[in-house]
C-alpha cells in the first residue's frame, strides 16, 4: 500500500526537495484558484441534481490524484487529519451561526440523546454487521462502527436547508450533526489506542466528562464574545465577521486544552452569538458562510487527493454490506429507541432515519487509525470512503421525495419573512430589511393595516426595481422589499409584529399568529396618521 500513516507527504521528482521559487508559487497559486473557481460552478450542477456538493469536491480531488489526470501523489494522512480538523470547525461554526434558536430549543431533547445514547446504538449494530458480516476483527468493528456513527455537518446543512422540512425536524436534525461528532470523536480516539480497549463505562464517563466542559465553555465563550462585540464600537464594519469567526475559534480551542469537547464548545458559541442580535449581522453571516464554502471545498477536495481509486476495488462489496446494516438497522434503531420517550409519529422516525446523512467527518475521523498506526488502517479507510459516496449518493438526491411521500414537506406552509437587521448605534435604532416571499400572507394588506409599535414605521418600499415612499394606504405584494426604521426598545416587538403578519395576514392578532394584543381601531388610526410621511 502506498499510504503510511504519520509520514506521508506529497512526492516529488529527485532534486526537487529546495523550497518553492516565485515562479512555482505562482504555479501553485494559479492551480489552486482554477480547482476553487471548478468548485464554485459545480454547485450549481449539484443544486439542480439534487446531490451534495461534497460529491462533487471529492471527484476534483480524486481527478487531481494519482489515478487522475493531476497525476499527484499524495499520502500524508497526518495533514489531512489536522487539515480535516480545521475545516471541520469552521463548517460547526457557521453552522452554529445560522442555527435559529426557536427552531434548536425544541429539538435539543431530541438532538442531545440522538447524539449520544443513538451513537452507541448504531456504533453496536453496525460494529456487530462489520464482524460478523465482513469478518473484521473486534477492534476494526468497533472503528468503523464509530466513524460512520456521526452525522456529517456539512451534508446536513447543505442538504437540508433545501429540503422543504418542518422546522421541528430540521432543528433535530441540525443540532444532532452538531452535538455527534464529540463522542465519536472520542470513541474513535480510544478504539485506535494502543492496548486493550476502556471498559465501557470507562468511556461513558469519559464522554460525559468531555462534553460538560466543552458545553461549559462554548456557552461560557459565547456569551461572553456576544456581551463584548454588543458593548464595544469596532472603527470598521468588516472588523465583526472576523471577531466572531475568532471567538468560535477561541472557544474550541479552550475546549480543546481543557481536554473538553472543543467541537461542541464551537458549535454552542456560534449558536449563541448567532442568536444575540450582533452588530453587522449580514455582514458576518455572508462572512461566516464564504469561510464554510472554503473549508468545504479544501477538505473534500484533499480527501479526494487522499484516496487512490484502484485500491478500493476490492473494498467495495465490504462498504456496501456495512452501509446496509447501517441506513437499514443501525440508524432505524439508534432514532426509534432515541424518540421512545417524545411519542414522535412513525412517519417522522422515517424521514429521520434516511435524513442521516454522511460526508467528509467519517472519512476524517477515519484517518484517525491511519495515523495511530492500526492494524489494516487503509482497508478501514476504503471501506468508509466508498461507504460515504455510495450512501450519499442515495440519499442526498431521494431525501425530498421521502418527505413527499411521508407528507412531511413544508412545501404548502407560509413562507417565513426574510428579515435583515443593520444596527444604527448612534441613533439607538435599527433599519430592518424585510423581503416579503411568495406565500406570504403579507401581500394585499396595507402598510397601515401592518398596526406596527410606536417608534417604528415602514419608510421605503422596493418593487420591480423602482423604490417609493409609502403612504398608509399603500397595498404590499409579493416580492416587495421594505425598510422598516425602528427604535431600539421597539425593535423585537416590530419585527414579531411583522412576522405575525406575514402568517396571519391582517387578521393576525384575531387569528392567534401574533403576540401583541390588537389595538383599538380609533388607536390604530391615530397610529398611522402620525406615521404618514411629510
Amino acid at each position: 500500500m502506498r499510504r503510511h500513516a504519520a509520514g506521508g507527504s506529497i512526492r516529488q521528482a529527485p532534486g526537487k526537495d529546495r523550497p518553492l521559487t516565485v515562479h512555482q508559487l505562482n504555479e501553485l497559486l494559479l492551480i489552486c484558484a482554477v480547482v476553487l473557481l471548478v468548485a464554485v460552478a459545480a454547485v450549481r450542477l449539484s443544486s439542480r441534481s439534487g446531490l451534495p456538493s461534497l460529491l462533487v469536491y471529492l471527484g476534483i480531488g480524486i481527478a487531481l490524484g494519482q489515478d487522475g489526470i493531476g497525476n499527484v501523489a499524495f499520502d500524508n494522512a497526518e495533514l489531512t487529519q489536522v487539515i480535516g480538523y480545521a475545516a471541520l470547525v469552521v463548517i460547526l461554526a457557521e453552522g452554529g451561526l445560522g442555527a435559529k434558536w426557536k427552531e434548536v430549543k425544541p429539538a435539543l431533547p431530541s438532538a442531545v440523546i440522538m447524539s449520544t445514547f443513538g451513537v452507541a446504538v448504531s456504533v453496536g449494530i453496525t460494529a456487530t454487521g462489520a464482524h460478523y458480516l465482513v469478518g473484521l476483527d473486534w477492534r476494526q468493528a468497533l472503528i468503523i462502527g464509530a466513524v460512520v456513527s456521526s452525522t456529517d455537518a456539512a451534508a446536513v446543512f447543505s442538504v437540508l436547508r433545501k429540503v422543504p422540512l418542518p422546522s421541528r425536524l430540521t432543528g433535530i436534525l441540525e443540532a444532532e450533526s452538531g452535538f455527534n461528532d464529540a463522542p465519536v470523536v472520542i470513541l474513535v480516539v480510544a478504539f485506535s489506542a494502543a492496548g486493550p480497549v476502556d471498559t465501557w463505562y470507562a468511556l461513558v464517563g469519559e464522554i460525559a466528562l468531555e462534553l460538560a466542559i466543552g458545553a461549559a465553555i462554548g456557552l461560557a465563550v459565547g456569551w461572553l464574545g456576544s456581551l463584548g462585540l454588543r458593548s464595544v464600537a469596532l472603527p470598521a464594519s468588516g472588523l465583526y465577521p472576523i471577531a466572531v469567526m475568532a471567538i468560535a475559534v477561541t472557544a474550541y480551542a479552550a475546549g480543546a486544552m481543557a481536554h473538553g469537547s472543543g467541537f461542541l464548545a464551537v458549535y454552542l458559541a456560534s449558536v449563541i452569538m448567532g442568536n444575540s442580535k450582533l452588530p453587522h449581522w449580514p455582514a458576518t453571516r455572508g462572512f461566516a458562510d464564504g469561510l464554510g464554502w472554503m473549508a468545504q471545498i479544501g477538505m473534500f477536495v484533499l480527501l479526494g487527493l487522499l484516496v487512490t481509486p484502484h485500491e478500493l476495488l476490492d473494498d467495495i462489496w465490504p462498504a456496501i454490506v456495512v452501509g446496509l446494516v447501517l441506513t437499514m438497522v443501525a440508524r432505524p434503531a439508534s432514532v426509534l429507541l432515541s424518540l421512545l420517550p417524545f411519542r414522535t409519529p412513525v412517519r417522522e422516525q422515517v424521514l429521520l432515519s434516511w435524513a442521516g446523512l454522511r460526508g467528509a467527518v467519517p472519512i476524517v475521523l477515519a484517518t484517525i487509525p491511519m495515523v495511530g498506526g492500526v492494524e489494516d488502517s487503509d482497508q478501514i479507510f476504503n471501506i468508509v470512503f466508498v461507504l460515504v459516496v455510495v450512501y450519499t449518493l442515495v440519499q442526498g438526491p431521494t431525501l425530498p421525495w421521502v418527505a413527499r411521500r411521508l407528507k412531511l414537506g413544508d412545501s404548502g406552509e407560509t413562507a417565513d419573512l426574510g428579515i435583515e437587521s443593520a444596527p444604527l448605534e448612534r441613533l439607538r435604532g435599527h433599519l430592518l430589511s424585510v423581503a416579503i416571499p411568495e406565500k406570504s400572507l403579507m401581500h394585499g394588506v396595507e402598510v397601515g393595516e401592518l398596526r406596527l409599535p410606536p417608534g417604528a414605521a415602514v419608510t421605503l418600499v422596493v418593487r420591480d426595481g423602482t423604490s417609493f415612499v409609502p403612504q398608509p394606504m399603500t397595498v404590499l405584494r409579493r416580492g416587495d422589499e421594505l425598510l422598516v426604521v425602528a427604535t431600539d426598545p421597539v425593535r423585537d416587538s416590530a419585527e414579531r409584529r411583522l412576522r405575525a403578519v406575514g402568517q396571519g395576514g391582517k387578521l393576525a392578532d384575531w387569528l392567534g399568529t401574533g403576540k401583541e394584543p390588537a389595538p383599538r381601531p380609533a388607536a390604530a388610526k391615530a397610529r398611522a396618521t402620525l406615521r404618514k410621511p411629510l
